[in-house]
């Protein structure tokens, strides 16, 4: 495309935004396949990276509020996906981590994930593959510049 082109930042900015979103919420409902939501996976996730993370810190993490959380941590619990560790010796904090269970669950929503894009990406050429691959890298870097 030549540079007369290119589409202004605002413009460009409205429509990367739609393909990403878009594309987050198709790969996100790749994770109930695997019986579990979008929400489980990334709680999930977070405890499984910042083992011993109490319910508010988790919360806060999320961006949700803590009653929501406190109920979403007990329906985990209840499913044997998360455990409750006690981390103050007199029993007023305790942490969360994930099971062995949870963990197999994690891996089988990435591996959904990942199978989902492959066959999509088999479907375009090698040359859109590599462009994608040089988009790929310019997307981290937009995650990476400070706002």
């Amino acid at each position: 495309m030549a540079r007369a082109e290119l589409p202004d930042v605002a413009t460009q900015a409205a429509s990367l935004r739609r393909a990403l979103l878009r594309l987050s919420r198709l790969v996100r409902q790749e994770a109930l396949a695997s019986g579990v939501s979008a929400q489980d996976t990334l709680v999930l996730s977070t405890i499984r990276y910042s083992p011993g993370i109490g319910v508010c810190d988790l919360a806060d993490a999320e961006q949700i509020s803590r009653p929501a959380m406190s109920g979403l941590v007990k329906r985990l619990e209840a499913a044997g996906l998360v455990v409750r560790n006690q981390v103050a010796a007199d029993g007023r904090r305790s942490g969360l981590s994930v099971t062995p269970e949870a963990l197999r669950t994690l891996e089988a929503v990435r591996r959904r994930r990942d199978d989902w894009l492959a066959v999509r990406l088999t479907r375009i050429s090698p040359a859109d593959r590599d462009t994608l691959a040089d988009a790929t890298e310019l997307l981290m870097k937009l995650t990476t510049i400070d706002p």
